[in-house]
């Protein structure tokens, strides 16, 4: 019997219960595999849950998440009130947690105890409660019977438990804390002091209302949040992931530093689709950290690239997690303007991370791949291009006017087609895209007789998904020789089902948490209280502010999801930001551009605390696919991604960046001058551009990038001088010593 390749130090050990694995006769990727979902089992409490139960239990399990996928989806067609909608969502999350998730970990895997199934099962009618008597919890809210309030102290408690066991002590403990401020915080003396409150009110503005736990962050994860999970369930089914490593080899294998660069790229590339960092990390991270280690890189920084991109995944637009679709949801703005704005912080982020990829292969010498290695472009867009339909259309369609859900729903049909009958899903595809805009030629003559454009693109909808379940049921029993033929079998969209409404679980109970936090803040008045004091100590400084504001997201971010880190920060520190910036700028209202600065600030940051040190579950592992140190990993993740620290700072100060009313030369121009800035800063803590740097020219590059990344023509002019001088000063003492530079791209 053979193991898993090597057996790791217990820093970076898998789990016990896949390390005792038979693989022999196994091939590399099957290999791969295993130790992959040993990886993911470890670092994302996500994907610990509860896997090797017997046949009927499982079989149970995959029901209920199905019916919670399609009742989902059928929210999405036919609209049902929020107050339906919301309990719902979170009581099918509530007992799939209880019976996925152990209550610690190191329980048994195999079976489900019988308290879970009593708290799986309380849990959903203390939150059911509330759609099942709909009407008189509207008729009688701030009017309770005992009773009621019992049921919602019992469904607070559930929801903390679940939270436990699914995201995490940390923000278990805020919640915690601030629960505790709106009953006890009459005793606290002077500025934080808050008038006396009874359990009952705030049970009712917790549990019976929508400022609470069923407040906005799950509304949105009821809705966009799901579906959007959902659409990554199914591509990543139909096989896009390889099509993106392959399309990245074929880009940039050939380069110097080729399987770094390739890392990157496909990174970028999954974000799009995917809105965890370790999973991105892991998923990726099983091809291009082991080629990276056969050129030449070692372990740590083979594990650091991947880690550092992966993460950039989550900025990545059309898709960029959870939170996004909150930051639209809490500033009002469209979607689409929180993506548009998005795209030039995003490109910094993974230009920075090629820059500083680019410096250490120069440094180190690393040439690319070899040439029969590298996949051809022309062939990859012609065997796999059909599944970036899904994708091409999603990204139409957010940019139109139907709502984000419509459009996450139409992708997945899309994304079933390309899979099913390849580029002949352009033909319905386009049957979409023409119902969707049926009013440029619907003929209005006929609205008076009743015949109106608005159910078209829904019709549409609803045929397709009709066709494609009609092709499933027909062909159901030749599951193998079907997706030999079309490229999928019905079970795999039974698998993409089960996935999706698996990976919401997280979100969702994150999301009910984070409502508690809002409503706290809401009912106590909390959060003006904290903004205020966060500018004090700042000293209405903006640099100091921004910094306060960074730590504070880094801190949290070790801890808590980036969905539940955004709505935290945002309630507390953006509005600080907010304020001063105006101040800073003479306004008295904040401008659209000021606004999504200080909450893409915030977002940023929570997820850059993914590879952050000393708790960085991307990092880590990346480390462990690696087989490298782990703290080790997350230093050398920090310093690749440097210009992840640095791009916030610009585009608050910069908000030309975000897209919002500017001018297209001032964005070309501070593009530009922070581009250089991320060259001048990376080569300074590498220590490299044209050859091996002296320690005051590392100085000296630090400073000048620091320069041009602060806008103005003065300090943009300064540090492009030094720059320029010490890339003139290397070239020339090059050529003096008669080497020529190590490596040219």
């Amino acid at each position: 019997m053979s193991l898993f390749r090597k057996k790791t130090s217990d820093a970076q050990a898998v789990p016990e219960s896949l390390l005792s694995v038979d693989t022999t006769g196994m091939s590399e990727d099957e290999i791969a595999r295993l130790e992959a979902k040993a990886v993911l089992e470890k670092y994302d409490k996500e994907s610990a849950y509860r896997n090797r139960l017997p046949m009927p239990l499982a079989r149970m399990l995959s029901i209920i998440l199905i019916v919670y996928s399609l009742f989902q989806l059928y929210t999405t067609i036919w609209t049902i009130p929020i107050q339906i909608l919301r309990p719902t969502h979170l009581a099918f999350a509530l007992l799939l947690v209880f019976l996925l998730y152990p209550a610690k970990r190191g329980m048994r895997k195999d079976q489900i105890p019988w308290y879970d199934f009593l708290l799986g099962i309380a849990a959903f009618a203390a939150v059911m409660y509330i759609p099942c008597n709909y009407g008189y919890v509207i008729k009688n809210v701030g009017n309770f019977t005992p009773f009621d309030i019992a049921v919602g102290v019992v469904g607070i408690l559930l929801l903390m438990e679940a939270c436990r066991r699914v995201v995490g002590l940390p923000i278990l403990i805020i919640v915690s804390a601030f629960l505790l401020y709106a009953l006890f915080g009459y005793l606290i003396p002077g500025t934080f002091g808050i008038r006396q409150m009874k359990l009952k009110q705030v049970v009712n503005h917790m549990y019976y209302t929508t400022s609470g736990v069923f407040g906005t962050p799950i509304g949105v994860s009821s809705t966009y949040i799901f579906l959007f999970i959902l659409f990554g369930a199914f591509l990543e089914k139909t096989g896009v992931g390889k099509l993106f490593i392959d399309l990245a080899n074929a880009i940039a294998g050939r380069h110097i530093g080729g399987p770094a660069k390739v890392a990157v790229i496909a990174s970028a590339l999954e974000g799009t689709v995917s809105g965890s960092s370790v999973a991105n990390t892991v998923g990726s991270g099983s091809f291009t950290i082991p080629a990276m280690k056969r050129l030449g890189y070692k372990p740590s920084f083979a594990g650091a690239v991947e880690a550092a991109a992966s993460t950039g995944g989550q900025l990545m637009p059309p898709i960029m997690g959870a939170a996004a679709f909150l930051m639209a949801e809490s500033t009002g703005f469209a979607y689409a303007d929180v993506v548009k704005s998005a795209i030039i912080p995003a490109v910094l982020y993974f230009s920075g991370i090629l820059i500083s990829v680019h410096h250490e292969a120069r440094k180190t010498g690393l040439r690319g791949m070899p040439p029969e290695e590298i996949p051809k472009v022309l062939p990859i867009l012609k065997s796999q291009g059909h599944l970036l339909l899904a994708l091409a259309l999603m990204i139409y369609m957010l940019g139109s006017k139907v709502t984000p859900s419509y459009a996450a729903l139409s992708a997945i049909l899309t994304a079933l087609m390309a899979y099913s009958i390849r580029w002949w899903a352009l033909v319905p595809t386009g049957f979409m895209i023409l119902a969707m805009n049926a009013d440029t030629w619907f003929p209005a003559a006929l609205v008076p007789f009743g015949i109106n454009v608005v159910p078209f693109t829904t019709y549409a909808l609803i045929a397709i998904g009709i066709w494609l379940v009609l092709a499933l049921i027909v062909n159901w029993k030749n599951g193998p020789a079907l997706k030999d033929k079309l490229g999928f079998a019905p079970m795999d969209i039974v698998e993409a089902l089960e996935n999706g409404a698996r990976g919401v679980l997280t979100v969702c109970i994150a999301c009910g948490m984070a409502g508690m936090i809002v409503g706290t803040v809401t009912l106590t008045g909390l959060g003006l209280k904290l903004a205020t004091g966060l500018a004090a100590l700042a000293g209405n400084n903006i640099y100091l502010m921004m910094f306060f504001t960074m730590l504070a997201s880094i801190v949290l971010g070790m801890g808590v999801p980036t969905t539940a880190n955004y709505l935290i920060t945002s309630t507390i520190c953006a509005p600080a930001l907010i304020s001063m910036l105006c101040m800073r700028n003479g306004l008295d209202a904040a401008t659209p551009a000021i606004i999504m600065g200080a909450h893409l600030f915030v977002f940023y940051f929570g997820i850059i605390a993914d590879i952050t040190p000393p708790v960085a579950l991307a990092a880590m592992a990346g480390a462990a696919i690696a087989k490298a140190e782990p703290f080790k990993t997350g230093v050398t993740a920090t310093r690749i991604a440097i210009g992840a620290f640095i791009v916030p700072y610009i585009f608050v100060l910069n908000p030309s960046m975000l897209l919002i009313d500017a001018a297209p030369l001032d964005i070309l121009l501070n593009v530009l001058t922070a581009l250089l800035g991320m060259y001048a800063l990376s080569g300074g803590l590498t220590g490299f551009v044209q050859d091996d740097c002296t320690w005051y020219e590392r100085l000296l590059l630090i400073a000048g990038g620091l320069c041009m990344i602060k806008p103005g023509w003065i300090t943009d002019s300064v540090g492009l001088a030094i720059t320029a001088a010490i890339i003139v000063w290397q070239t020339v003492r090059v050529k003096k010593r008669g080497v020529s530079p190590k490596l040219s791209v």
